[in-house]
């Protein structure tokens, strides 16, 4: 097939996913290879039940490059799965309900059906801490052995000799899945699962407000994210070492913030940061006084991050940590 037949295979393997309840919203992403070093991917923010043939671009498997538009957040998964599976001609990665709901209480499903058993075997999972994926090596590992794993917390990948193979495999996944349920009359969920709570000394900071983005509040921000032990044992085991800015809509104020290993050594002004987060004085007022979560802004489009999302995702763990702090230092 040439570039436009697979791109129209891509297309009709998006609507059929979504017409089977496989994705919603604008999760999921689709690949297909054209040739050794050559895929075809699903672009960043496309929904896959609506993709035209715009909404897929090329990226070069040797050099990374990306033409015509700007590639899935999940480019590294899809690009680290052929590179490993000369073989394989297609990915597809979704977020099925069931399936992400099973696997949060439970690492393997053996199939109850004769056919599933066939097909899928026992289908493994990977634990999964960052958006998107960033640690490649037990996933490959476990490709190795079926053609579907499931990513905790995440989805399921796929991988096949074409497109429609690969949906097979996740619909038939979904389908256990459910049967699995039944089986077992709907078990109770096993715990609630509640975010991490902030234990970190405010001392006789406790109570004060700040002005927004004042010097007082940097200072405190820098102290509060030092101190914390947490977030220096996260730092430390990613090797956080990047540059973070803020900026403040109306006014284009800039502040920066350089982590090594997890530690603020150095803030300033630099526009040039790598990450930039931009967000109006309600939306940032909002984050400070634990009105809004940051990753829930940037994904609803009320907060610009400006940076390379798939190479943040790597420290989901720091970055959630450090939003948590913020919540220490409210502002007025």
């Amino acid at each position: 097939m040439n570039a436009e037949e697979i791109k129209n295979k891509i297309i009709e393997t998006g609507r059929l996913l979504w017409d089977k309840g496989l994705v919603t919203g604008f999760n999921g992403n689709i690949s297909a290879r054209v040739d050794a070093d050559t895929i075809l991917i699903t672009a960043t923010g496309t929904c896959l039940g609506y993709l035209k043939l715009t909404d897929i671009v090329a990226l070069n498997l040797k050099t990374g490059e990306v033409t015509g538009g700007k590639a899935s957040s999940e480019r590294f998964m899809h690009s680290e799965v052929y590179k490993n599976f000369p073989d394989a001609k297609a990915v597809v990665h979704t977020h099925p309900t069931y399936t992400n709901g099973f696997f949060l209480s439970n690492e393997t499903l053996e199939p109850k059906t004769f056919e599933a058993k066939f097909y899928l075997g026992i289908v493994k999972s990977v634990p999964q801490s960052t958006p998107s994926v960033t640690a490649m090596e037990p996933v490959v590992k476990e490709l190795k052995a079926s053609n579907i794993v499931a990513l905790r917390n995440h989805g399921v990948v796929a991988m096949g000799a074409d497109l429609f193979y690969a949906f097979v495999l996740i619909q038939e996944l979904e389908e256990q899945v459910k049967v699995e349920l039944v089986d077992v009359h709907f078990k109770r969920q096993k715990n609630a699962v509640s975010g991490p709570s902030v234990e970190t000394s405010v001392g006789d900071k406790a109570g004060k407000k700040y002005k927004l983005f004042s010097k007082d509040q940097i200072e405190e921000i820098v102290r509060l994210v030092n101190g914390d032990a947490q977030m220096q044992e996260l730092g430390s085991k990613t090797a956080m070492n990047m540059d973070l800015a803020v900026c403040l809509q109306e006014t284009g104020d800039i502040h920066s913030f350089k982590f090594e290993n997890g530690r603020i050594v150095k803030t300033g002004e630099d526009a040039q940061a790598e990450f930039l987060i931009t967000a109006n004085e309600s939306i940032w007022r909002a984050v400070f006084n634990r009105e809004i979560d940051p990753f829930v802004a940037t994904t609803q489009k009320k907060m610009n991050l400006r940076g390379d999302f798939a190479r943040i995702s790597k420290w989901y763990a720091p970055c959630s940590r450090i939003f948590q702090l913020w919540t220490q230092v409210p502002v007025e």
